[in-house]
């Protein structure tokens, strides 16, 4: 099976979000809105390639750090 996350999303790129991987992480994500079955897309890469910053739900933007979106994992 192979496995996606946000930090495999493409400029414009929609997904369902279905789990969290890191233990300690996913409080501060779930915080943020990265709940399961919630829309993200990547709205922008930063020029050296991290931060990427992504919209929740078509509601709000944020940036987060390739590392934290790679423990996003998404319907692909």
């Amino acid at each position: 099976m192979n496995r996606r996350s946000v930090a495999d999303l493409r400029k414009g790129e929609r997904a369902r979000i279905v789990a969290l991987l890191d233990e300690q992480l996913s409080l501060k994500l779930f915080e943020l809105g990265f709940l399961p079955n919630t829309w993200v897309e990547l709205v922008f890469v930063a020029p050296l390639g991290d931060p990427i910053g992504v919209r929740i739900d078509e509601t709000y933007q944020l940036s987060l750090r390739k590392e934290e979106a790679k423990t996003i994992l998404i319907a692909s």
